[in-house]
């Protein structure tokens, strides 16, 4: 299904519960969009164990993309539909649990907690992709204040479709933007160029070269970006450590 879901278009909104953001993301898999083309974010996924609890600040870039089954084991069903998740600090908000592809676009405000960047906050990376300044206000406001963000990747002949069942389900502060979000690559990465500046910017010259090799090799035996992302970004956290500004550069010491 994945490979026949032209996906042109992305849907923003604001959710006020949890309970509304399944409800929307289980129709929408119903009404056959891919879960690698659905985004979700938020502080107040419900759980027994508060994200102090196991992730610290040296962590919290993509605190590792984790598996949607070990967060949904913590935060519930929800977080289980997705293939990649992880825990990152925003500026101006704090901690967030973000799954699918929003996780590359937050790259670079989440490292701008670590860098000191007063400008890297949530509204300045939906600015980033052409969302007007206004709108990604509300949308920070509004997940510091314990709310939602969604976002869905949609063909644009169906995208009038997606945006009423998203509103009669409790969306609120619907945009559309005419691109879906970046990816690592356009498919497979044939050199450093095609690498996103999310990621290209958080990786030396060396960490670049294993990342691109390493998310080809997986790429292509699942065709899966996000696993293909998910994987790239856990060797790449076996082999460096972050300097001080959040570039993984140092390269780890075989003992």
């Amino acid at each position: 299904m994945t490979q026949e879901y032209k996906a042109e278009r992305t849907i923003t909104a604001v959710v006020q519960a949890e309970q509304q953001v399944d409800n929307i993301v289980r129709r929408l898999i119903d009404r056959g969009v891919p879960q690698d083309h659905i985004s979700v974010m938020g502080q107040n996924f419900q759980s027994q164990t508060r994200i102090a609890g196991f992730i610290t600040k040296k962590d919290v870039i993509l605190g590792g993309l984790r598996t949607g089954a070990v967060f949904g084991s913590l935060f519930g069903s929800l977080l289980s539909l997705f293939t990649g998740v992880g825990v990152l600090f925003i500026p101006f908000i704090g901690s967030v649990v973000a799954a699918g592809p929003i996780t590359s676009v937050l790259l670079g405000a989440a490292t701008g907690a670590i860098a000191g960047s007063a400008g890297a906050g949530l509204a300045s990376a939906l600015s980033t992709l052409g969302m007007p300044q206004e709108k990604a206000t509300i949308y920070e406001t509004r997940v510091k204040a314990g709310e939602f963000l969604l976002m869905v990747e949609v063909p644009a002949a169906k995208s009038g479709e997606y945006q009423l069942l998203i509103e009669s389900a409790g969306g609120e502060e619907i945009h559309i933007n005419e691109s879906t979000l970046p990816r690592p690559c356009p498919g497979k990465c044939n050199g450093v160029e095609d690498l996103s500046p999310e990621i290209r910017s958080h990786l030396s010259s060396e960490a670049q070269q294993d990342f691109i090799a390493s998310y080809n090799a997986i790429l292509d035996g699942t065709d899966d970006e996000t696993k293909a992302e998910q994987q790239a970004w856990a060797i790449i956290k076996d082999k460096y450590d972050e300097d001080e500004n959040g570039v993984w550069s140092k390269a780890k010491t075989i003992v």
